[in-house]
């Protein structure tokens, strides 16, 4: 509960920041925590609050901006980029090469530092939330190169899910790409449904491969397609609604 004393009907106060394109849910917790959100006038101390039309929101002493229509952009990540708004050392941010023409926009989930691919980037953090949730379970394609011997039967110890250093990842699937091989080393695909912290890389390394490049090719109904390296595309709205019919629904 907040300062104000008093309770509202409607939405989650970090809901409404995250669906304005503020941050994520997450983060909007953050931002109520450090004491940077108000409503009439009133500094909140807990997100523990809804708040309807009738508020005036602000953030850092600026009113909220009404919620604009939900936009998505596939964004092919190249690799040596970091997935975060700053990074304390330093490093490039996917932000930093974005178009200024971009509004502001969150990331769906988060590619490492040296891994490449699609990444999805919306002005709706609620959106980015829902598709990262796990129980959604958003299939996840990646390609992989890898060096190390590979035969079936090792890639299908994964195949029901395993547990490394007590982290348990849920069922993978892994098959050989046909006719790819580089130098002794060899493409996979690998398909995931969580997108834990390194979840790939993590399982590459339990199998006794080291990676050599990895490429995120597909997230839920999203493709990386011919997406040039550093190139962003809005997706149509017409593709989005059809895609994810059932959060625009639920909105």
């Amino acid at each position: 509960m907040s300062g104000t004393g008093r309770s509202y009907a409607g939405e989650r106060i970090a809901k409404v920041l995250a669906r304005a394109g503020v941050c994520s849910r997450r983060d909007a917790e953050r931002l109520i925590a450090d004491g940077r959100v108000a409503i009439d006038g009133t500094v909140l101390t807990s997100p523990a609050l809804n708040v309807t039309d009738k508020n005036v929101i602000t953030v850092d002493g600026k009113p909220l901006r009404a919620a604009e229509e939900t936009r998505v952009w596939r964004y092919h990540k190249p690799p040596g980029t970091i997935t975060t708004a700053k990074d304390p050392q330093g490093r490039t941010t996917v932000f930093d090469k974005l178009p200024r023409s971009m509004p502001r926009v969150v990331s769906v989930g988060r590619l490492d530092y040296n891994t490449e691919g699609l990444l999805l980037l919306t002005n709706d953090g609620e959106l980015a939330r829902y598709l990262e949730l796990p129980q959604n379970s958003w299939p996840r394609h990646y390609r992989v190169r890898v060096h190390g011997h590979a035969d079936s039967q090792k890639l299908a110890a994964v195949a029901n899910g395993v547990t490394i250093s007590g982290v348990r990842y849920e069922p993978v699937k892994i098959e050989f790409v046909r006719g790819r091989e580089e130098g002794g080393d060899r493409w996979l695909t690998v398909t995931i449904h969580e997108g834990k912290n390194r979840e790939v890389r993590n399982i590459m390394a339990y199998l006794g491969f080291q990676v050599r490049r990895l490429i995120r090719m597909e997230y839920g109904p999203f493709k990386l397609g011919k997406l040039a390296r550093g190139d962003v595309e809005e997706i149509p709205q017409r593709v989005l609604r059809r895609s994810l019919q059932h959060y625009f629904d639920e909105m």
